[in-house]
């Protein structure tokens, strides 16, 4: 496996060059020497960033799940591919090895096939986690049809746009879903999105809470049974390289949701070859990543990613609070976690604890953390190296977003001399600008403007489903001929790269570009201070000023609200100096975030430009009813 596995920082720099100088050479080796396929690739890359098109590996035949599944049945069958751990810590935890899992998507595989799906048609996923999400996921790839997961928490207004959007043939769910205390009838959310769905013949429920639910008669076919019935053998549709293997939905700032088309061959071996560096896996690993698979980082990183490299990767129903905050740390000690994948917002949340939850358990496994959805900050980070990692687990801050497929800058553990709040350096294979205003790049270091991508990379997004059009406006006309990220980053003296946020959130105060990212880390500096966001609103004077949300501990609510707004400025012109300081200060109970923990700061800048009535896409907010509070509470 040559350049498979990066083992040290000399070795990073001469792959990178070797990706970066010969790309075609670089991917089609990796390609070909860690990989099976029916036919090898007539072209290795073909690619017009003005069209957009891209093209990897094609002409090649394959089947994904093969590379998954199939091929490691010679060696690693009755190892354990997925983990499941369920959301209440009385219910025993699944080993589903390698051979049950294969046995499973063919079991699967054969049902859709019994209820008509065929090779390019769209099935939509509405499940939680539980094992019944990655079988059927496979075995939509198996069979050829195009997956389309929908988080189990977005509503059925959110579910029948996308499923209309990209005419799903079949929806698979399940009874319900449990969600730390909560039950969540997730069969009536089908039901009641269905009502406006004219594509939809066939619906797959699962079995999970026993719940009583409403079957419609020749739609709705329990799953448990036509598994049952199913043969467990399966031959692997064979696809070409570029065929569709799943499309995502990622929320607009405007307009409908966008559906990001992946295709098969380049996602798979740049989501493999990711998984396999960015987290150091060996072989008898156990590997966690915390998200939903109804994300892109679910998709790359719990299932395509792990299994490709036939590694265990935890499947986790629950959720950091339940039943107390110690959950995370008593699961990495149960199952003795190598690698720990969680956001940002997560870490936040359980510092706000204490250090007492983690201080419970033994976390000495751990041997590489991870950080994914937005930057972390660098109290947070210390946070999660000293208590988590005890200085001993290097933290991978991860870049990446839907449209990306896969990770695009971040260390590589115990090679990368880590830097709080820095993403750190490319990606094998990413060849990174930063951009100023006037579409010119700025190659020197110590620079900040648009992070753009000038090369593509095997898992890039090839289109937005239905709108090829809206994909080229989006992403490559604000600079010729390059992929534009959609956020602000800074190079700093040593070539490494932290992202300020989106470039709508770099904000030009009297004349001065200030990124809203360290703005928001010394605001959390304060010891009264949970989480923050800074936009930017219209000023008279200035152009624009900082209108900065606040979210308090406890201990911060006791006080007096004009002392807090002195002393978060005071922070802000000790770490940045007094241009930063904020104009208005507005203290709130929660941020609105995404289900992925993102915060939508998107909203919070049409609040504070007082555009409330015209808030945009919100079916992927995780709390819609912060929104309402920090409206009243708006200056």
């Amino acid at each position: 496996m040559s350049n498979y596995h990066i083992k040290h920082l000399e070795e990073y720099f001469q792959v990178y060059n070797k990706s970066v100088n010969d790309p075609e050479t670089f991917w089609g080796e990796i390609a070909e020497e860690n990989f099976i396929w029916h036919k090898k690739w007539d072209r290795v890359l073909s690619w017009d960033f003005t069209k957009p098109e891209v093209k990897w590996f094609e002409g090649a035949k394959l089947n994904i799940t093969e590379n998954c599944l199939d091929r490691h049945l010679i060696t690693r069958a009755e190892k354990t591919a997925i983990l499941f751990e369920p959301n209440h810590p009385s219910e025993k935890a699944q080993h589903i090895t390698y051979r049950i899992l294969y046995e499973q998507v063919c079991r699967m595989a054969n049902v859709l096939k019994d209820q008509g799906i065929q090779k390019g048609d769209r099935v939509c996923i509405y499940l939680p986690m539980i094992p019944e999400m990655v079988y059927s996921v496979l075995a939509c790839a198996r069979v050829g049809a195009v997956h389309s997961v929908v988080f189990a928490g977005f509503s059925a207004t959110a579910l029948s746009t996308r499923i209309n959007d990209c005419e799903c043939k079949m929806v698979i769910t399940s009874d319900g879903s449990y969600r730390g205390k909560k039950t969540i009838d997730l069969k009536g959310i089908v039901d009641e999105a269905l009502k406006d769905c004219t594509c939809v013949d066939s619906v797959l429920v699962a079995k999970r809470t026993n719940t009583k639910v409403n079957i419609v008669d020749g739609r709705d076919h329990w799953l448990a049974p036509l598994m049952n019935n199913a043969s467990a053998l399966h031959n692997a549709e064979i696809m070409d390289a570029e065929d569709p293997l799943f499309i995502l939905y990622t929320s607009g700032s405007t307009g409908s949701p966008k559906g990001m088309l992946h295709t098969t061959a380049g996602y798979m071996v740049y989501s493999s070859y990711t998984f396999k560096n960015v987290f150091n896996y060996q072989e008898n690993d156990v590997y966690w990543c915390t998200a939903d698979v109804g994300w892109i980082t679910g998709h790359s990183y719990i299932i395509y990613g792990p299994l490709a490299n036939g590694a265990t990767t935890i499947v986790f129903e629950g959720v950091p609070s339940y039943p107390d905050y110690g959950r995370f740390w008593e699961v990495i000690e149960k199952h003795k976690v190598t690698q720990f994948y969680t956001a940002p917002t997560a870490i936040r949340a359980l510092a706000k604890e204490g250090s007492e939850f983690p201080e419970k358990y033994d976390l000495s496994t751990l041997k590489v953390l991870g950080t994914v959805g937005e930057p972390i900050n660098e109290e947070a980070w210390h946070w999660y190296d000293d208590h988590v990692g005890h200085n001993n687990s290097p933290i991978v801050d991860t870049y990446w977003q839907t449209e990306n497929g896969g990770i695009i800058v971040t260390p590589l553990p115990y090679i990368t001399p880590t830097k709080p709040t820095f993403a750190t350096l490319p990606f094998i294979g990413i060849q990174p600008a930063i951009m100023d205003a006037n579409g010119t790049e700025l190659k020197c270091n110590q620079v900040n403007g648009s992070l753009c991508v000038k090369f593509p990379w095997p898992s890039i997004a090839r289109t937005i489903w239905g709108n090829h059009q809206r994909y080229k406006d989006t992403y490559f006309t604000t600079f010729e001929n390059k992929y534009f990220t959609g956020d602000g980053a800074l190079r700093d003296e040593s070539g490494y790269y932290r992202i300020t946020g989106r470039v709508d959130d770099v904000i030009i105060v009297s004349g001065h570009n200030l990124g809203t990212a360290p703005i928001e880390d010394a605001i959390n500096e304060h010891p009264d201070v949970v989480e923050s966001a800074i936009v930017g609103y219209p000023h008279d004077i200035k152009g624009n000023a900082l209108y900065g949300y606040v979210t308090l501990k406890d201990s911060g609510k006791l006080r007096d609200e004009e002392t807090l707004r002195k002393e978060i400025n005071q922070s802000i012109t000790e770490h940045i100096g007094p241009i930063a300081k904020l104009n208005k200060i507005q203290f709130s109970d929660g941020l609105p975030k995404t289900r992925s923990g993102k915060i939508m700061r998107r909203i919070l800048r049409k609040i504070a430009h007082k555009e409330s009535d015209n808030l945009g896409d919100l079916s992927t907010l995780l709390n819609p009813e912060v929104v309402q509070s920090v409206i009243d509470n708006a200056f």
